[in-house]
């Protein structure tokens, strides 16, 4: 990982899933591709990725014949893997972001600290319909452990209002976009930490 090449390719082959991810923190969103099987997780991947500009693309074989759990699962692990080889020892990065999106009357917001420490909190989700898109409320909460404990990362996911699932989980979406490109922006040198290293 350089300063101005900061990519990773994660690939995992299991059973279940089949999976090649390849990110570039450093890209440009127009050239995403996103290929879980489950088009809603690819429409919020994609809303991340372009508001977090990142480059990513995401080919997923899996069973989604049973449902979409072991598919989004095993693309969050994937994902979290690779953001954190792609950020390597986490050095010059501002580290903590944060950001609140509206979508029409839905508000979410998304707090996140690449601090080597993973952890999610994840509130407000009573509000979210029991059946999203065709699948179970609890497949997102999974998305964003999976995401945030493999990228060692304090994730905090918070609804704060609406009525309409698809645009509570959009807000959210974008606002961890949002919360991603500040954490990994290049503000200063050495490691954002008192203790000298992040872990």
């Amino acid at each position: 990982m350089s300063k101005t090449h900061r990519t990773a390719k994660i690939e995992r082959d299991t059973s279940e899933t089949r999976i090649s991810i390849d990110l570039n923190l450093d890209g440009k969103s127009i050239n995403n591709s996103l290929q879980t099987g489950f088009g809603f997780a690819d429409h919020m991947l994609d809303l991340m990725a372009h508001w977090g500009d990142i480059e990513l693309q995401v080919s997923c074989d899996g069973d989604i014949y049973i449902d979409a759990h072991h598919s989004l699962e095993d693309t969050a692990i994937c994902l979290g893997q690779a953001f954190s080889r792609a950020l390597g020892d986490r050095s010059g990065i501002a580290r903590v972001g944060w950001a609140k999106v509206p979508m029409d009357e839905a508000m979410a917001e998304a707090v996140v600290d690449f601090s080597g420490r993973p952890y999610l909190v994840y509130q407000g989700h009573e509000l979210l319909s029991e059946i999203i898109a065709g699948e179970e409320k609890d497949l997102w909460r999974e998305f964003f452990k999976s995401f945030a404990f493999s990228a060692k990362m304090n994730m905090h996911i918070i609804f704060h209002y609406g009525s309409n699932s698809h645009h509570l989980l959009e807000s959210s979406f974008k606002a961890l976009g949002l919360a991603v490109r500040q954490a990994k922006s290049l503000t200063r040198s050495g490691v954002l930490s008192t203790k000298g290293i992040l872990d």
